[in-house]
């Protein structure tokens, strides 16, 4: 298996702009998406759609709607597998400093540079600022020019000033990268992410990166502050957050569907990640991907 390894994306705006505004209407292929960073921070918009969301060492699944801002440099993957009835994910990349260095310094900017700030960890968005907001963020599509500035400083000072929020990597490290961890850093993430279902040993992903068991142990632990055995462990009980909400299929047929070969142990890790049992995030799926 050939496994690319992108690291740094290369950001264009329209000539005659400073920020970026990307909207896709179509399903966009999980398969394609992949681990990549750039110096701008990216706020995204799914209004309607289903995915995974990977920033940092943050690994979650989502259903229906999401507003996440990244910060500049934090590794991060596509986001949808799939949009919905009528679903679209707007975009928009751009750099702290869009406006000119001095201008992220004045005292009226100080809520969006801490925004900034606290965007390195991942931020995600509330129900009611998606709900204010999202729609301001498709609007932007439709503006050139000045309007477009003005309306997305709209939009930053209420995210600089909104409580509604959680940080994504509040318990972990936000790899704010070199390229060569960067380079490292995707081969394992995206090897994990196609064979998770099936035993990974330490040989097999320490050759990977060429580096003895040791050495891979040690940096792994280093850059993402967790073990390998908890990255994999977390791949397989995202995966299973998705079979429980999409499937009719058995807790015990989902526990190895996702890689577990035991099924106390599933739900051992299933608990320690979630904070709730696999019979219970079922029936409250609903409201948890609200």
């Amino acid at each position: 298996m050939i496994i690319k390894k992108p690291t740094l994306e290369k950001v264009s705006p329209s000539f005659g702009s400073s920020i970026l505004i990307k909207e896709h209407a179509d399903r966009v292929d999980k398969n394609n998406a992949f681990w990549h960073f750039h110096p701008e921070l990216e706020l995204v918009y799914v209004n309607k759609g289903q995915g995974k969301t990977h920033i940092g060492n943050h690994l979650s699944y989502f259903n229906n709607s999401q507003l996440i801002l990244i910060g500049a440099n934090l590794p991060h993957n596509g986001f949808a597998d799939r949009l919905t009835a009528n679903g679209t994910e707007t975009i928009i990349q751009f750099k702290a400093d869009f406006l000119g260095e001095d201008f992220i310094k004045i005292p009226e900017m100080v809520n969006v540079s801490a925004l900034f700030d606290r965007a390195k960890k991942g931020i995600k968005f509330g129900i009611e600022t998606k709900q204010k907001i999202g729609p301001k963020i498709v609007k932007l599509t439709e503006k050139k020019g000045l309007k477009r500035v003005f309306k997305f400083l709209e939009i930053l000072d209420y995210l600089g000033n909104t409580n509604d929020y959680t940080l994504l990597n509040a318990d972990g490290v936000a790899l704010e990268t070199n390229p060569q961890d960067s380079d490292k850093i995707s081969v394992i993430y995206k090897y994990v992410n196609t064979n998770f279902q099936q035993h990974i040993t330490l040989d097999e992903i320490a050759n990977k990166v060429s580096m003895t068991v040791p050495a891979f142990c040690r940096y792994f632990k280093k850059t993402t502050g967790k073990t390998f055995t908890q990255l994999v462990n977390e791949y397989r009980v995202v995966h299973a957050t998705k079979l429980l909400n999409e499937s009719k299929m058995s807790i015990a047929d989902i526990c190895f569907e996702c890689g577990f070969n035991n099924f106390s142990h599933f739900n051992k890790q299933f608990n320690e990640i979630t904070g709730k049992s696999a019979s219970n995030y079922r029936k409250e799926i609903k409201h948890i991907i609200q």
